[in-house]
């Protein structure tokens, strides 16, 4: 059986407890057992961390210790999945520019804050993590985040939707999903996950099942 880790926390905003939750449901759901905790206390056990299939941050914010970034870095470099959500996984730990590294992106800004209605484009329909879903709208943040060249892009937004200074440089197309590679581990991210009843929608809930699911170590 596959093992996953949730470790939850940081800003409570995001209702970290309940996103973490969901994805725990989800994942039991498809037969992972889970081990889920609201410290960062495990990851003192880097031979513990390398253990899990799947790592999942749910953690806006906070701070982490280097060494504790160092053990998920190298599990996720041997084969250690990693996947997460919004601020919970790329607005996490904002000094560590080795966890931005791996994980692909960090958020700078949501113009139009909560409550904004904009569409999510689905950019390679044939891709197994996104077939069968079309364009959607959320009503939510719109993430804009500075994003790793490398990743591969499954799904964007527009900006802009609500004014701001960065509307003058015109239209651009901002990564919602993707997924990238950290050694032989995968990496999934998804920026939808502002509150956690986004996910009673189908497809944010999808999305996020196929990711986490597909992010698991082979």
């Amino acid at each position: 059986m596959k093992k996953a880790l949730i470790f939850w926390g940081g800003w409570d905003g995001h209702e970290p407890d309940k996103v973490a939750a969901i994805f725990q449901d989800i994942l039991v759901d498809a037969g992972v057992e889970v081990d889920i905790t609201d410290s960062q206390e495990i990851l003192n056990d880097a031979d513990q961390v390398a253990m899990y299939d799947l790592i999942v941050p749910v953690w806006t914010m906070g701070t982490i210790e280097s060494e504790k970034v160092q053990a998920i870095t190298s599990a996720v470099e041997n084969g250690t999945g990693i996947a997460g959500c919004h601020g919970g996984m790329c607005d996490a730990f904002r000094d560590s520019v080795d966890w931005q590294f791996m994980t692909g992106g960090n958020w700078v800004a949501h113009p139009g804050n909560d409550g904004t209605n904009y569409r999510v484009r689905i950019t390679d329909g044939d891709h197994p993590l996104v077939t069968g879903i079309t364009d959607f709208d959320v009503v939510s943040e719109q993430y804009y985040l500075h994003v790793d060249p490398a990743v591969t892009v499954l799904a964007t937004t527009r900006f802009p939707v609500a004014s701001g200074p960065h509307a003058v440089n015109g239209e651009v197309d901002m990564p919602v999903i993707w997924t990238k590679m950290w050694g032989k581990g995968k990496v999934y991210y998804n920026s939808l996950g502002h509150h956690a009843d986004i996910f009673d929608d189908y497809e944010p809930r999808e999305l996020m099942k196929r990711g986490l699911l597909w992010a698991i170590r082979d």
